[in-house]
């Protein structure tokens, strides 16, 4: 591994990981995912689970093992957690909990795709807005756990139509708030709105694993950090797939293609420290 790339790693964050035990195979578990960010210095890795919160066990991490990496964690609001949920979001907050995520393999606009690998059940589709195209009360309810904690909101595997509303009251709200891998084949949003929504303060997640998989181009995952400037993009890899690199061979790869491309080493840690920073800690 080169020294620069060292240096990148060195106080980089990855906020969306998925580890062991999980509902679906994973390459790594939780407690060995830490510890190989650890020996590297990374800052800190956000566990992500479908159906369950993952804030107590990053809790049982971090007071048991002295790593150098500290785990965070977050709640995704699927079926299993009662959907949109204030009082499931609440209680994952108050555990520490970092990031509260939409529905993701439950959204009605994922589920109208079909299961995803590895779901086990039949449910009905979740989504935000009524059938008037209106946000639900039961999200602004969440909203306003979300700002109580000084969480970030994310928008999971929700519609274009229900991520720009979304975003739109959570800026109103002064809440942060993601837009989850907008250049998946579930979740794609156009390159132009992904600018837009950043310049009015919307974090844009880049994931590599978009890239890797081949769901976006080069220009699509490389243009709005461009145009950005790489203000509020944030970079996170989604691996932990059993059949893929795990999540801290995926991040060098990462790393190694940005510095290929060109990115200049300053903007590549903005977006992998002092942005995903802010998400998870408001520093």
């Amino acid at each position: 591994m080169r020294d620069s790339i060292k240096e990148v790693i060195e106080g980089s964050f990855d906020l969306h990981v998925h580890s062991a035990p999980s509902h679906v195979k994973r390459s790594i578990d939780d407690i060995d995912l830490i510890k190989k960010a650890s020996t590297y210095k990374m800052a800190g890795i956000l566990i992500k689970n479908h159906y369950e919160p993952t804030s107590g066990r990053a809790e049982l991490i971090n007071t048991h093992f002295d790593f150098h990496t500290r785990a965070y964690g977050g709640v995704v609001l699927n079926t299993t957690v009662g959907g949109i949920n204030a009082y499931a979001c609440e209680s994952a907050l108050k555990m520490g909990a970092k990031i509260v995520w939409l529905p993701t393999r439950d959204a009605k606009n994922s589920l109208m795709y079909g299961n995803m690998k590895g779901d086990f059940f039949d449910r009905e589709g979740i989504s935000v807005i009524d059938n008037n195209g209106n946000l639900i009360s039961s999200f602004k309810e969440v909203v306003e756990v979300v700002k109580k904690y000084d969480a970030t909101l994310a928008t999971g595997h929700i519609s274009l139509e229900e991520s720009l509303k979304v975003c739109d009251y959570a800026i109103k709200k002064k809440v942060k708030v993601v837009l989850t891998h907008p250049d998946w084949n579930r979740t794609k949003i156009p390159t132009g709105i992904q600018i837009e929504l950043g310049k009015k303060g919307v974090f844009i997640e880049k994931v590599w694993a978009n890239l890797d998989d081949r769901d976006c181009t080069t220009d699509e995952f490389l243009g709005v950090m461009n145009k950005l400037d790489f203000k509020n993009i944030f970079i996170t890899t989604d691996r932990g797939y059993f059949r893929k690199k795990p999540p801290f061979e995926s991040l060098v790869d990462c790393i190694e293609f940005l510095v290929e491309k060109g990115v200049d080493i300053r903007n590549i840690e903005k977006m992998l420290k002092s942005t995903p920073e802010f998400i998870v800690k408001g520093v």
